[in-house]
């Protein structure tokens, strides 16, 4: 028997893994609704298995992925997003987690993913694994070559300008100040080679909708 906690804000969410789950050797032990809810709840019980959306209240992104990893040696952490992998992804990965997956995937592909990385592989999904092999090193000049090469605190500050945010709100959301959120917009501009932030934006909003 395999145990999660589920960590998501949409009841239809936690339902639908429910679901999924029913007929599988798999044990929901926690929901959690609220961000701030999630390390207390894992206090009190660890699951073998995190299933976590990352855009959720009171929940700092990917920066809580590697919060928990530190607070929790060896636990496993799956994101389930809103946000398409492209966007993500990769940098889920890095901060920690075991597989990512996109909401809009097929209940197979969510269940398959939940017992990869409960078994301790990592998931993702084909066409983003088939163009980590096939990336060329000639190709450095690429946008998708250059996103790959920004941190997890880089990737969250280009996907809320992206998604209209100012300098305020991004500093108060990531617990950083305004002038730190300017020196992130200027190195993203440096290495996404962009000459104004409306250009930057439409990179961003370009990665969002490309298959890379």
């Amino acid at each position: 028997m395999i145990t999660l906690t589920i960590a998501d804000h949409h009841p239809i969410i936690i339902d639908g893994l429910s679901h999924i789950l029913k007929e599988t050797p798999h044990e929901i032990i926690d929901t959690i609704v609220e961000g701030k809810d999630l390390i207390p709840s894992l206090e009190e019980q660890v699951p073998d298995l995190v299933v976590m959306e990352i855009d959720m209240p009171n929940l700092q992104g990917l920066s809580a992925i590697k919060e928990l990893r530190k607070l929790f040696p060896g636990i496993k952490i799956m994101v389930l997003s809103i946000h398409p992998e492209e966007m993500y992804a990769l940098s889920a990965i890095k901060a920690g987690a075991m597989g990512y997956v996109c909401k809009t995937a097929d209940s197979e592909v969510i269940l398959k993913a939940l017992v990869q990385v409960a078994r301790g592989g990592i998931y993702l999904n084909n066409s983003l694994v088939e163009m980590l092999s096939n990336t060329d090193p000639s190709k450095n000049n690429s946008l998708a070559y250059r996103y790959k090469k920004l941190s997890t605190r880089e990737t969250e500050v280009l996907n809320m300008l992206s998604a209209g945010k100012r300098n305020k709100d991004i500093a108060e959301t990531l617990d950083i100040n305004e002038k730190t959120v300017s020196t992130y917009k200027t190195r993203l501009l440096k290495k996404l080679d962009a000459s104004s932030l409306a250009e930057l934006i439409q990179q961003a909003r370009l990665l969002q909708t490309s298959d890379l």
